[in-house]
């Protein structure tokens, strides 16, 4: 098989394109879409920061959709948890209500672009039948992923071993679902197998959930830190009126009936790797 990944020297991407060429794929990396017969096209560029975030999600998934139906290829968009918003559901459901808040606060730029990816690409699936299946990543971590854009796994570690103060936004009660990007990649590469996945909303993440204080104390613990965890207030992180979700917990019923999806790595594991990663560089 063939696979074109975009955004493939990133963090998702570059484990992606280890996995399929480890399994005798034939992997490109491109961010044009410039080259031949492709077989499979994984959609994973992203870039934050609200006017790139709005541009490169539409009009880079208009791109790709638009060469892949021409070739005919199935395309693997990659969407976010993000997507659901404000929903106060127990765990998130992909037949669920998005509930996002206001254009005003450029807190759901994100969100809504990604919701627009998906729209556009069950679009080409319903009219032109594109082979597509969209993906809601849950909190995906592991070695190569930098604090940017807010990742907090990173920023909590690089923090704890350097002794410096573990930063927590808020009152630390939010909590989070993380999942290995290992058991990521494999999830995708048998979703683009899996014919019963095309013209299907997917999550994949982990169901195991904890608050973002007791994961920088799980860090401070593991990384034997001196580090004060301190507490910042949302207003002196974010811009004015910056709302968060209290929790982010997804139903994985669909992922493990189409493929038997099963996280192999706990949440230590992948704390213990990401900490092995920042402390060789």
């Amino acid at each position: 098989m063939k696979a074109l990944i975009t955004g493939g020297a990133g963090f998702i991407g570059s484990h992606l394109a280890e996995e399929l060429l480890e399994q005798g794929h034939e992997v490109y990396l491109i961010d044009d879409l410039s080259t031949g017969s492709i077989e499979n096209i994984e959609h994973l560029k992203n870039r934050k920061g609200f006017v790139n975030t709005i541009e490169t999600n539409v009009k880079g998934t208009e791109a790709v959709l638009i060469h892949a139906n021409k070739k005919r290829k199935k395309v693997i968009i990659a969407s976010t948890s993000e997507v659901y918003g404000k929903s106060d559901q127990k765990s998130f459901r992909e037949d669920g209500d998005l509930i996002l808040g206001p254009t005003t606060k450029s807190r759901w730029s994100y969100a809504c672009s990604k919701a627009i990816d998906e729209f556009l690409a069950l679009a080409y699936w319903k009219e032109k039948n594109l082979p597509v299946v969209v993906i809601r990543l849950f909190n995906i971590v592991g070695p190569r992923q930098t604090g940017r854009y807010g990742m907090v796994i990173p920023r909590f570690v690089k923090q704890a071993l350097l002794n410096h103060p573990i930063t927590v936004f808020g009152d630390g009660k939010q909590s989070r679902c993380f999942s290995h990007v290992k058991d990521t990649v494999r999830a995708l590469v048998k979703l683009s197998r899996t014919d019963e996945a095309v013209g299907e909303v997917i999550n994949i993440g982990s169901a195991d959930e904890i608050s973002i204080e007791e994961l920088a104390k799980r860090i401070k613990t593991l990384t034997k830190s001196k580090s004060k965890i301190q507490y910042i207030p949302y207003s002196d992180a974010y811009e004015e009126g910056f709302e968060d979700m209290m929790r982010r917990v997804p139903d994985l019923g669909k992922i493990k009936k189409l493929i038997g999806h099963k996280s192999k790595h706990s949440l230590d594991d992948i704390l213990k790797d990401v900490i092995e990663y920042y402390k060789s560089r």
